[in-house]
């Protein structure tokens, strides 16, 4: 049977990087957690002060911390909003509209967003569109019209595109496959 050690005050569900070496500054125990969640992937401040208070470091204290990592560059929540939407809107095809409100469960400051959001131009946003009901397109053969245009116009929705401008890059795309579009004209 293995027997593990409980530092005192080790609970648990702590992570075993504090239970291996348990600072008893609280500074130096906020640093051990902002360093052990940056390793892992990018975060945002808000992200790291959350965490922090979960952890029950002093408010204070992980005002300290988290502004002493901004100076050094481990925490740049500008360069976080630009590879956040560079990656999410070529990867998942998301528009701007969905990117800016992950942004913002993320913690990232709005004028943050806006600058990061606004380097994609409405005719890229488009060009993506294009891209994934092309894709999309081939598995709604052999449905009837509507139900094609609902069910494309409906995924470019949920990855935050505009009403007109999805239904209108569908109606193209239906157009381009031979099917009537009589009816589907934009109000």
């Amino acid at each position: 049977m293995v027997r593990r050690t409980e530092w005192p005050g080790g609970s648990p569900d702590s992570s075993r990087a504090e239970k291996e070496l348990p600072p008893q500054d609280p500074a130096e125990r906020a640093r051990a957690i902002c360093l052990r969640l940056l390793t892992g992937t990018p975060r945002t401040r808000s992200q790291l002060a959350d965490a922090l208070r979960k952890r029950e470091v002093p408010d204070e204290v992980a005002e300290e911390v988290l502004s002493r990592f901004e100076e050094v560059g481990l925490i740049d929540d500008a360069a976080f909003a630009g590879a956040w939407v560079e990656s999410r809107h070529h990867g998942r095809g998301l528009a701007r509209r969905a990117l800016a409100r992950e942004l913002r469960t993320k913690g990232v400051d709005g004028e943050l967003i806006e600058q990061a959001v606004g380097r994609l131009d409405s005719e890229q946003e488009e060009e993506t569109a294009r891209e994934l009901v092309a894709r999309k397109l081939r598995s709604t053969r052999g449905l009837d019209r509507d139900r094609r245009l609902r069910r494309l116009a409906g995924m470019l929705a949920r990855k935050g595109y505009p009403e007109g401008m999805a239904l209108r890059v569908v109606r193209q795309a239906l157009e381009q496959e031979g099917e009537d579009t009589e009816g589907l004209e934009p109000e």
